[in-house]
Order: structure tokens, then sequence, then C-alpha cells
């Protein structure tokens, strides 16, 4: 009985310490802003008198085995806690050293790495990118229109090139090289990246721009693309838990998280190999390695730092070209008369971003081990539990509503499936619960809780900014709902 109770109480120490990893026993103010913020988390819409999610039960409800984060403030990384399994078959959890595949957030780095070059004298932003490239050139065709493609318009997504992401190879499988995923040949499982609409028109967000970029960066600098941007970034910054995938050992194998699906379960391997690096996908590391990236941003732009480049560089990539916010590597947004620069990122398996300010030293990173967190966002609740508890100023404003209960006798009129157009396989399923009514759309791999703010018209938490309204026929009975966006309305009508 004794030994039975031993190996009990160690199974449960060890789910606990599964649940919150954290770095270390921080200051009590500190400790206060953590609880607040993991149990303050928000969506678009807040609820009349109503408290935040807490984060362990909104990873439960995303179906979310793995997640770590860090936080930016005073230009400081102020705290890094971890939460659930990086492996849920081994039972190993989440821990500060924890590497998650970072996918497009890596763009960022890749953007400040040739920079570097430009600042060094190597590289011209605005010259045409065949100028540079030595073991492959650019086909142009006359989808260019004559338009020869430069740097900038690759890193700014502004080049007109195909290929927005890649998906990664599982174990076993063949990789491609760096020339092979430029030319679509075997074994790459993408697509060639070629010119789709003359370059320097307009937005178009292109994975593959970015791997160009990358052989350019080795024919420049006559070493591989790895080696140069752990010398130029990684090292200076100490970024000791960063790597790309071709250069894990032993030693930092440990550490990487599994990956798994929107339902939580494994993709099939332990995670995909990916061959790519400058637009993020082959990149592993810790949201306070990311973070230590981050911060060296923000002090260079004050001249406190500048380890990689100087002030007038960064503001150069800040700038965003042709659109409104895709700067070279970030993306650029305006909030609270603050100007923030972020990135998301997708691999499968895995999701990360993050969010900071140019100026005033604050920043958060998230990753996670789930490609659902990107389906509907726990990222952006987190992000708005930070911005509340450390007062970000006009980061989260949340639109108000007034949420009513709806007789059951009403709810059971609206029970049914409904179905957005007749040529999709896609339909809605609306069932009554525990005296609430949940909506499941076939796409997704959980039920929605329906909120009415009247007898008919309600909205979800997940659905950012739209509203609902039930409609009824001439003889009064159901036969749909109304979807009410900011691009329009359209009706999606009840089958059985």
């Amino acid at each position: 009985m004794k030994r039975h109770f031993v190996i009990f109480l160690l199974i449960a120490v060890m789910s606990v310490t599964a649940i919150a990893q954290k770095t270390g026993h921080y200051p009590h103010a500190v400790e206060t802003r953590i609880k607040k913020v993991e149990n303050n988390l928000g969506g678009w819409v807040k609820i009349e008198d109503s408290t935040g999610w807490n984060i362990l039960d909104r990873m439960a409800y995303y179906r979310i085995n793995g997640l770590s984060v860090a936080v930016i403030n005073n230009y400081k990384i102020e705290w890094v806690k971890s939460y659930g399994w990086a492996d849920t078959a081994q039972k190993i959890p989440v821990s500060p050293v924890t590497m998650f595949q970072v996918a497009s957030i890596g763009k960022s780095i890749n953007a400040v790495g040739m920079m570097k070059l430009v600042q060094d004298g190597k590289l011209d932003l605005n010259r045409d990118i065949n100028n540079y490239l030595k073991r492959w050139k650019f086909p142009y065709d006359t989808t260019s229109r004559g338009r020869k493609i430069s740097t900038l318009e690759l890193l700014s997504h502004t080049a007109g090139l195909s290929v927005h992401g890649f998906d990664g190879y599982k174990w076993g499988q063949s990789i491609p090289t760096l020339i092979q995923v430029l030319n679509g040949a075997p074994p790459a499982n993408s697509a060639p990246v070629r010119s789709i609409f003359e370059p320097g028109k307009r937005f178009e967000y292109s994975g593959g721009g970015y791997e160009i970029t990358e052989l350019m960066t080795e024919d420049i600098t006559g070493m591989p693309y790895t080696r140069y941007i752990s010398n130029t970034i990684f090292k200076p910054l100490r970024m000791t838990h960063t790597v790309y995938d071709a250069d894990i050992t032993n030693p930092s194998r440990e550490n990487l998280s599994s990956a798994y699906r929107f339902d939580g379960k494994a993709i099939g391997c332990k995670y995909h190999h990916y061959p790519e690096n400058a637009c993020g996908a082959g990149l592993w590391s810790t949201p306070a390695d990311f973070a230590r990236f981050v911060t060296e941003l923000q002090l260079s732009l004050k001249n406190e730092s500048n380890k990689i480049l100087s002030a007038r560089m960064i503001r150069q990539l800040f700038t965003p070209n042709i659109g409104k916010d895709n700067a070279a590597g970030f993306f650029i947004e305006q909030k609270g008369g603050q100007t923030w620069f972020h990135h998301d990122g997708l691999n499968e398996g895995f999701t990360s971003g993050y969010y900071a300010s140019v100026t005033g030293g604050k920043g958060i990173v998230i990753m996670t081990n789930s490609d659902y967190a990107s389906y509907i966002d726990i990222r952006q609740e987190i992000i708005n539990s930070v911005a509340t508890v450390y007062g970000w100023k006009g980061v989260y404003t949340p639109v108000i509503k007034k949420e009513i209960i709806v007789p059951d006798s009403t709810l059971k009129k609206y029970c049914g499936k409904y179905k957005f157009r007749d040529d999709l396989d896609q339909n809605v399923t609306i069932f009554l619960k525990d005296g609430k009514l949940w909506f499941h759309d076939s796409s997704s791999p959980v039920a929605w809780l329906m909120h009415f703010t009247s007898k008919t018209d309600f909205f979800f938490h997940e659905v950012l900014f739209n509203t609902h309204s039930f409609t009824k026929n001439t003889n009064g009975k159901v036969d749909g709902f109304m979807i009410k966006a900011s691009d329009g309305s359209f009706k999606v009508k009840k089958v059985e």
C-alpha cells in the first residue's frame, strides 16, 4: 500500500509540474501579474459582468498540448512560463528550454540577417536579385513584364511570387536541396517559385521568395545560410536554444517538442523536417530566446545595444513597402498612438507569434505545439490579457455585449442541420446541450457555444466581429440564419 501511495504521489507531482513550468521564482509583483495574465484571457467581445478565461482552460478547449510564453516589459524579459506537455506519449512537460518550430516568425530573423549584409555594404536592397545569385538565377518571364525583382520586394512580399508556404517532410522522406525547392523539382513537395504578377504592384505572401534570399545569402557570404545566421544573430544575442533543423545535435534533440494536430493528436511522426530556413520553417527556438531577439531590436532603436544593426537600419526594416503594414520581415500596426511590430508562424503541428512595441520596450512571444492555435487564436487571447494587465493602451478594445438567457422551447426550434451552399460539402449542425445551444461547423474540430443578445441574434467568441440572426419563413418556421460581416451578409439555409 505504501509503495502504491508513493507511486501515486509521484505521478500527481509530475502532473502538476507539467501543467505550468517556469524559469524560477519572481518578485511578488511579477508573480501577481503572471496570475492576472493567466486568468484574464479574452476575445474580440467581452460579455457584461463576465470574468476573463483561464489559460489552462483555453488550452483544453483548443486541444493544445503544450504552450510557452515570454513577456517583455521595460526592454527586459520580465517572465517566462510554460504549460502542458512537450510530448504527451512520453509525458515530457514543456519547460522554458523546450524548443518549438517557430515557422514564419523566423522571417524576421532572416530580414535582420539580410539587412546586416546591407549595412556591411555587400547588398543593395533595390538591385536585381540576379546580380547576387550565382548557382541559380531567377527565371524571369513575360509575367514580370520586364520588371526586375529586388531584395526589398522579396522581404516585403511584393515581388509577385508564388508558393505561400511549405509542408515539410516526414521522417525517412528524402529532403530536397535548396535549388530543388526553388525549382519545384523532386524530391521537393512544393511548386516552383515563379512570378505570378508583375513585381512591385501589391502584397502577396510568399515563403518561396524568402527561400531565394537564403540562396542569395549563401552566394554573397560563401558560407551555409545557417552558419551565417548563427554567427550574425544567435551567438551575439546568446540565443543558445535556437537552431535550424539541419544543425540539430543529439543534446539539442532532447529539448525538441513533438508536433500535434488541431485535435491534439500526433502528426504521424514526432515532427516534420524542413529544409526551408529563411522563411522560418526549419527554425527551432524558445520564447525566451526569441524575446532576446525582439529586445535587441527595441534597444538598438534607442542606440543602447546595436549588436547587429544600427537604429537607421532597423527603422528601414520597419518601414512598410507598398502596403500600410507589410515591412521587410515584419508587419507594422498602429494602436493606441503607438507603433507595434509583429509576425505569426504556422508549421505542421506548431504555431507561434510575437507582438512588440517599437518604443517603450513592451512585448510578448508565444509558441505552441499545435497547428490549431492559428485556427481560432489563443495567441491573440493571451496578447489581449497581457495588454490588459500591463496597460498597453489601445491594444485590446473588446466589444461589450449583454448576453440574455433564451428559453429551451425557443432554442429547440433552432436545432438541426444547415448548409452554406448547395455546391459545398461544408455544413453546420446546431444542437442543444446542458441548456445551451451549440454550433458545429463540419470544418471545425470543436463545437462553438452560441451567445444570444436577443431571442434571434447571437454571436461567437471564435468568429471575429460577425453577428448572426435566425430567420423565419412566411409560415413562421426557422429557415436559416444570416451572417452579418463587415464585408457583407449572406444566408445559411436550414436543410433538416
